[in-house]
């Protein structure tokens, strides 16, 4: 009986090595799943970072950007009002002179050679005056105040006076003239 119990076993032995070698398999299997289960979870913690970190970034950019937009508009005029600073003190000047002056040319030479400094300043940053004497009236570009008769033929739905000019600024029209037109 006793070899009985020992062929009954020997099977019992030869059935669990196949359940152990598959337990040994399915162990090496889920170590190699947590191990690849931790690298992911690294490379997502790392992928979060770097999200984060990109996400401060521009939003320390959008900041930057926004306070350095603020800067410039405040500052745009700067440059122009510096080189307007030496024609404003002509004017200063000019006006003591007029307090004192007796002789009216010297009065209108002055003022002249002021506005004349005033123009070339202002040409300089890219102010242009629009040409609109005798030229055809165009609506895209002239703004009508009235129609007068034309004292010329040559003058129909032309531009006979100028109320107002207008000006461009490198090329941008920045006012309109304000015209009138021979009809």
């Amino acid at each position: 009986m006793s070899e009985q119990k020992e062929s009954v076993e020997e099977p019992q032995d030869q059935a669990n090595e196949p359940d152990k070698a598959k337990n040994s398999g399915e162990n090496d299997e889920l170590d190699q799943l947590k191990e690849k289960n931790t690298g992911l979870q690294e490379e997502l913690q790392e992928a979060k970072d770097k999200y984060l970190r990109l996400f401060a970034e521009f939003d320390n950019f959008k900041r930057r950007n926004a306070k350095e937009r603020i800067e410039l508009i405040q500052n745009a005029g700067e440059d122009l009002m510096v080189n307007l600073l030496p024609v404003l003190d002509d004017f200063d000047r000019g006006l003591k002179q007029i307090e004192q002056a007796n002789d009216l040319g010297s009065v209108r030479e002055g003022v002249e050679l002021i506005h004349q400094k005033l123009v070339s300043t202002l040409e300089q940053k890219g102010l242009k005056p629009m040409k609109t004497l005798e030229e055809t009236f165009n609506p895209e570009f002239h703004e009508a105040i009235t129609e007068i008769p034309a004292p010329k033929k040559k003058l129909k739905g032309k531009i006979v006076d100028e109320i107002e000019r207008g000006y461009y600024l490198n090329d941008k029209i920045i006012r309109y003239p304000k015209v009138v037109v021979g009809k």
